[in-house]
C-alpha cells in the first residue's frame, strides 16, 4: 500500500489499478474538487484506500463482489446477512492495511 495520502493513493491507482482511475477522478470531483469540501477528504481517502486494497488482489476482489451479488440475489434474509457480513469483514480488514503492507 502507498503512503496514506490522496496524491500517493492516486499515483498507486494510476500505476497498479488504472481501471479504477476514472471512477476515482469522478468521485474526487464530485465529493471534493467541485464542492471545495475538504472536510470530505478523510471519508474519500478511506473509501478509495479500501477500493485500491481490493483491486491489488483480483481474487479477493472477485470474492467480495461475488458475496455482494449473492446477497442481492438471495431471497433468504439470513443468507443475505451472512454474505454481507463476510464482505464487510473483508472490507474492514483491507481498510486497516497500512503503508507498505
Amino acid at each position: 500500500m502507498p503512503e496514506r495520502s490522496i496524491p500517493a493513493l492516486r499515483a498507486a491507482i494510476a500505476a497498479h489499478a488504472p481501471d479504477l482511475l476514472a471512477d476515482f477522478e469522478a468521485n474526487w470531483r464530485a465529493k471534493i474538487a467541485d464542492t471545495y469540501d475538504i472536510g470530505a477528504a478523510p471519508a474519500f481517502l478511506a473509501r478509495w484506500w479500501g477500493e485500491y486494497a481490493l483491486a491489488r488482489d483480483p481474487e479477493l476482489d472477485r470474492h467480495v463482489r461475488d458475496l455482494e451479488e449473492r446477497a442481492a440475489q438471495t431471497a433468504d434474509p439470513d443468507k443475505a446477512k451472512a454474505f454481507l457480513e463476510e464482505a464487510a469483514q473483508i472490507h474492514g480488514r483491507v481498510s486497516r492495511l497500512g503503508p507498505g503492507e
